[in-house]
């Protein structure tokens, strides 16, 4: 598929009610309806539904199930694609699974690779072992979740076939406002490292455990700069990402031709 030459990304910072499906499918709800132009596609938090929480045995949820087919049918209504990560268990196994869902109805998803385990995430999920990049409008998209911002190598952009495995890479988070100067300064690290378009979303206020969030949702551009950034309230920002600059930067600046090859077993 052809590169469409601009892809509008709408970014959902929001606080979340605690372990609270019904509540928070019915806010996010709302709060997509009050998006009235067209996007392509709409990033909600990491674990969207229910909070950050471990209690997976009684929040998760099979696929197929509630919270997929909320993301269907608002998929379908919105015409955009929807993002977000929710607790989905499999096989007795649970995983935090971003859910990339189509206004078609087709679903795909990403198992969470690095899990915290200063929260015990490592006790209580399974991690995950492949990292697939989606495609929308001929953009090539690869998604992550939180933790996974500290560990550069599991989202390195590889060359395949001469050409750079994505465009966009972008991360679903509960980050910690203890911790947010990390989320600050990693976020345009890898922009940079991976010539790509590199955005993160994050949720805000305080959660069920006593843990404070504060947003700083933000979008990079290839070069590291940044073209938006939310402070520590609620809100929704829609940035639109130029694929002729980024290819134009990319031929420029072939620093992708220089890199290390290498697999991840």
């Amino acid at each position: 598929m052809i590169k469409s030459t601009q892809l509008s990304i709408a970014l959902v910072q929001t606080d979340l009610h605690w372990k609270d499906k019904v509540a928070n499918l019915a806010m996010l709800e709302e709060k997509l309806w009050g998006i009235e132009e067209g996007v392509d596609l709409i990033i909600l938090p990491e674990m969207f539904p229910t909070g950050f929480s471990m209690e997976a045995a009684e929040l998760a949820e099979p696929m197929n199930f509630t919270v997929c087919r909320w993301m269907r049918q608002l998929a379908a209504q919105k015409n955009a694609t929807i993002a977000g990560s929710a607790i989905i268990q499999v096989d007795g196994k649970f995983f935090n699974r971003l859910l990339w869902v189509g206004p078609d109805g087709m679903i795909q998803h990403y198992d969470k690779r690095h899990l915290f385990r200063m929260a015990d995430e490592d006790r209580t999920f399974s991690s995950g072992e492949r990292l697939p990049v989606f495609e929308l409008k001929g953009w090539k998209i690869c998604p992550q979740v939180c933790y996974d911002l500290r560990f550069p190598i599991w989202s390195r952009n590889r060359v395949i076939d001469g050409q750079m495995a994505y465009d966009l890479i972008f991360y679903v988070a509960s980050w910690p406002a203890a911790r947010i100067s990390a989320w600050d300064a990693l976020l345009p690290a890898r922009a940079i490292e991976n010539l790509s378009y590199s955005l993160g979303v994050n949720r805000v206020a305080e959660d069920g455990n006593g843990i404070k969030y504060n947003g700083h949702s933000a979008v990079y551009d290839y070069k590291g700069n940044q073209l938006e950034f939310m402070g520590e309230d609620e809100q929704i920002i829609i940035v639109r990402l130029d694929a002729g600059e980024l290819d134009s930067y990319r031929e420029k600046f072939p620093a992708w031709m220089d890199s290390d090859d290498f697999l991840i077993k």
